[in-house]
């Protein structure tokens, strides 16, 4: 198992970092229930469990747990990604071989410790790789379950979508979900973990069919960039006449 090594500077800078990658890459992010994530580690800490679903997750882990909670958070994370990508261990992550069984228990011993006192947070990908959002079973592993277990917390669960709407980025789109007490049942709690983000991503197809996702947390509103977003008013005021024709009273 390989430790989070935090640095306070440099996560300062790389949680700014990934917010400007947000930025530049995102028309919006959206958030429903963060009241339920944000009332939870007031008074507790927070086992999180989500989708596995793009690149950006580690990012928007960074982001959220940096930039908009301010919370003291950290991430498990494949270690042979973590190998590669040694800086993630200075924001948070942790590193566990998942195809070595006591690597797996010495991280989620690790993951238990971390979760010790009101606004402490670890964010766990149970399905263990990036998984298409489609796909159903989600196929949690039990780790989650044992952290929760060990560690006597809450687990709250998110689901995480990146969709194209009427903009030519994509929106993050995250629905936050009701905080689930621990059990020492580790089978029911798996069980629980996988059918409360599952549950999350339906609600989220939901909103995007019924379009409520509008009425969502506007956790970072991007727009266009200022040059490209004055270059399409000034064309469409340039092309109106042409492409409309005069106005007509009615």
């Amino acid at each position: 198992m390989i430790p989070a090594r935090k640095n306070r500077l440099f996560r300062w800078w790389f949680s700014g970092h990934a917010r400007s990658r947000l930025r530049a890459s995102f028309s919006a992010v959206r958030a429903e229930g963060m009241d339920h994530l944000r009332a939870a580690l007031s008074s507790g800490p927070v086992l999180i469990v989500s989708n596995h679903t793009s690149w950006w997750d580690p990012m928007v882990v960074l982001y959220l747990t940096e930039r908009v909670l301010r919370c003291d958070g950290h991430a498990m994370m494949d270690a042979g990604n973590l190998r590669r990508l040694p800086f993630f261990a200075m924001v948070g992550a942790f590193g566990v071989d998942l195809s070595d069984p006591s690597d797996g228990a010495s991280a989620m011993r690790y993951a238990a410790r971390l979760l010790n006192a009101p606004g402490r947070m670890v964010w766990v990908f149970p399905q263990g790789r990036e998984r298409p959002v489609t796909e159903r079973p989600l196929g949690f592993r039990p780790g989650s379950a044992e952290v929760a277990r060990v560690a006597k917390c809450v687990t709250v669960p998110i689901g995480l979508r990146y969709e194209h709407r009427g903009s030519e980025r994509p929106e993050l789109l995250m629905s936050i979900g009701q905080p689930l007490p621990w059990t020492k049942d580790v089978t029911a709690a798996r069980a629980a973990h996988e059918a409360a983000v599952t549950g999350r991503l339906d609600r989220l197809d939901e909103a995007l069919r019924d379009g409520s996702v509008e009425g969502f947390e506007a956790l970072e509103a991007m727009g266009v960039g200022a040059a490209a977003g004055g270059a399409e008013r000034a064309l469409a005021a340039i092309t109106r006449p042409w492409a409309l024709g005069p106005s007509r009273g009615r």
